[in-house]
């Protein structure tokens, strides 16, 4: 697999997999967060020559009874030739 760049990133429609649809309800993520963490978060490195891209969001709201000012999304993307595939999401609360 060829090194994901920002732009083939920009380019390429975004696919959630099941799994990542099941992880984005349990732990609080909407399709539009996803989606905008992987346009303009910031990439690393993932396990399996995939990408995790981080992006935080204003959230001041509660999360399981506890109150967060941030929510951070942070989706693990597979490249393919002409898409983009979210392999699963995670969401980490401050």
């Amino acid at each position: 697999m060829r090194e994901m760049t920002k732009d083939s990133a920009l380019s390429k429609p975004v696919v959630l997999s099941p799994h990542a649809r099941e992880k984005m309800l349990d732990r609080g993520a909407a399709e539009r967060e996803v989606e905008a963490a992987i346009r303009t978060g910031s990439p690393e490195p993932a396990r399996k020559g995939r990408i995790m891209y981080r992006k935080n969001f204003a959230f001041g709201d509660k999360w399981r009874g506890k109150r967060y000012t941030v929510k951070q999304v942070a989706p693990v993307v597979a490249e393919e030739a002409d898409r983009l595939v979210v392999v699963t999401v995670f969401v980490y609360y401050f």
